[in-house]
């Protein structure tokens, strides 16, 4: 069987994104960086620690965002984020972000009272003539279960909104149990509704607990949900339980892809790599070649093609573009 991506195949379906609605179920988190101008650093004068100077604030949306963010760049032409966001200034700033991509529709975003916006607040330190260092990461999470009132919204809107959906890519990134958006009732409903449409499940740490939809865990994920067993016995677990495909990624390696079962391999690339957001560009990848028709093969193999693109983007969670598809394609033509 041949993984290789026929650009005439790929070509259709990019014309065919913009006529994609795509919904965005999960955890929708506040990108904030920070950026650090280390020749400006100076000592605090009350407690002699460096007083790091910010130049630049870069808000983006993160976590379920950085899905959204790879769907606009792919030129999804309509994205329905669902998500619950706190009434903060993260959360303004998220909308704010949102607001600046023409394919997002934030109709099925929600404020909550007592609710924060997760954010995760990412310094970056510049110094001349080296690529920007991340500094130790300030995240803010909510600790506490999300009140039943808020996922009796959320199923509303789920109901609401399915129909509409050329595809869905569920994000659970919130790794305390029922304190994020995809609770044991997201999740249930969502078994119910996955079998009109493609629909794929990434969840950090209960990946094992989705019924009716693709799974795309990484290799870490799989183990840790099937204890005991190898990678392949792992992957085979989870894709009875699911009673969907598996694409288990493995970095360079590319896919693990239980249906078929096969091997997608990566493509190769060279020079320094910023793996943050890959799984996610993966995913946002495999979603839309199966919603525009792809084979499950052809999906895993586009999904490693668009990892490939984001992860040479350093210092942030890149994006692929269709020109960036177009030239990455014919780069690996040419090897």
């Amino acid at each position: 069987m041949s993984f290789v991506l026929a650009s005439e195949r790929v070509e259709q379906w990019l014309t065919r994104f913009p006529t994609l609605t795509i919904g965005v179920v999960g955890d929708l988190f506040l990108d904030r960086y920070l950026d650090l101008d280390a020749t400006l650093t100076e000592p605090s004068l009350e407690t002699g620690l460096d007083a790091y100077q910010v130049v630049r604030v870069r808000p983006s949306p993160g976590a379920a965002g950085t899905v959204i963010n790879n769907l606009a760049a792919l030129g999804v032409g309509r994205i329905c984020p669902v998500a619950v966001l706190g009434d903060d200034g993260e959360g303004y700033e998220l909308r704010q972000a949102l607001a600046g991509m023409p394919a997002v529709d934030s109709s099925a975003l929600f404020n909550w009272p007592g609710r924060r916006t997760p954010t995760y607040t990412k310094p970056m330190l510049w110094q001349p003539g080296q690529p920007a260092r991340e500094l130790n990461r300030l995240d803010i999470h909510n600790r506490e279960p999300l009140p039943e009132a808020a996922q009796d919204r959320l199923l509303e809107l789920l109901d609401r909104y399915w129909s509409q959906w050329s595809g869905v890519i569920v994000l659970d990134q919130v790794t305390l149990p029922e304190c994020g958006v995809v609770t044991s009732r997201v999740r249930e409903r969502l078994a119910e509704l996955a079998d009109t449409r493609p629909a794929l499940a990434d969840s950090r740490a209960r990946i094992g607990t989705f019924r009716n939809l693709c799974l795309k865990p990484n290799h870490r994920e799989c183990l840790e949900a099937v204890p005991g067993q190898s990678l392949e016995q792992a992957v085979a677990t989870l894709a009875q339980r699911a009673g969907r495909p598996v694409f288990c990624t493995r970095g360079e390696a590319g896919i693990l892809l239980s249906q078929p079962w096969c091997e997608v391999p990566g493509y190769p690339v060279s020079g320094p790599i910023d793996p943050v957001g890959a799984g996610d560009s993966t995913s946002a990848g495999i979603l839309c070649a199966l919603a525009v028709g792809a084979s499950t093969v052809e999906a895993a193999a586009f999904g490693n093609l668009i990892a490939s693109i984001t992860v040479q983007q350093l210092g942030t969670t890149g994006t692929a573009t269709p020109d960036q598809v177009r030239a990455r394609l014919a780069e690996v033509a040419r090897c």
